[in-house]
């Protein structure tokens, strides 16, 4: 079999394609900066010697605005997991932190947890935002909600949320039920 015949030359596409962009030149931004590669499997890595308690802030050494978010304590069925992922779990409250300070939303979390916790509620949803407008702080509630979950000896899993439930902006938290 050999290859079919080209209608055109390729020396052509070359003239064609300097032809149509002209005297395109590079734009000259001094405000650009390189791209850091990450390392591959750096997820929010715990730092050593670190406190797992919810009032460590923070354990972990960074979580991107875009990055999800994913705990499971001891053993848990996949298909509880993988509910909870994709949003089939009935979520039975939600609690938004967007616009708090670190502490104020730490106080506001804590009560949430314990209330759930007391009401046996399953499955609750936690909205901290990506933290898109902290700046170079990076997400601010975003992480102190990562760090304080992982500490809390009830939280049997959680997750970011689904796209259409807001997704990196929120998780969904699994609690341990009596």
């Amino acid at each position: 079999m050999g290859k079919k015949e080209s209608k055109h030359n390729n020396s052509d596409d070359g003239a064609l394609f300097r032809k149509a962009a002209g005297d395109v030149r590079p734009l000259n931004s001094p405000d650009r900066h390189p791209l850091q590669s990450r390392k591959a499997g750096s997820r929010a890595a715990v730092r050593p010697g670190a406190r797992n308690t919810p009032d460590d802030t923070p354990a972990t050494e960074s979580i991107e605005a875009g990055e999800e978010l994913s705990f499971v304590r001891g053993s848990l069925k996949r298909s509880m997991l993988r509910d909870l992922r994709r949003g089939k779990l009935r979520i039975r409250e939600e609690l938004d932190l967007h616009g708090l300070t670190g502490a104020e939303a730490k106080s506001i979390l804590d009560e949430f947890v314990t209330e759930c916790i007391a009401r046996n509620l399953e499955c609750v949803r936690i909205v901290h935002g990506k933290g898109l407008r902290s700046g170079s702080r990076g997400p601010v509630l975003k992480a102190l909600v990562n760090d304080y979950l992982r500490a809390h000896a009830e939280v049997r899993a959680f997750c970011s949320a689904r796209q259409s439930d807001g997704g990196t902006g929120a998780v969904n938290v699994l609690l341990k039920t009596t």
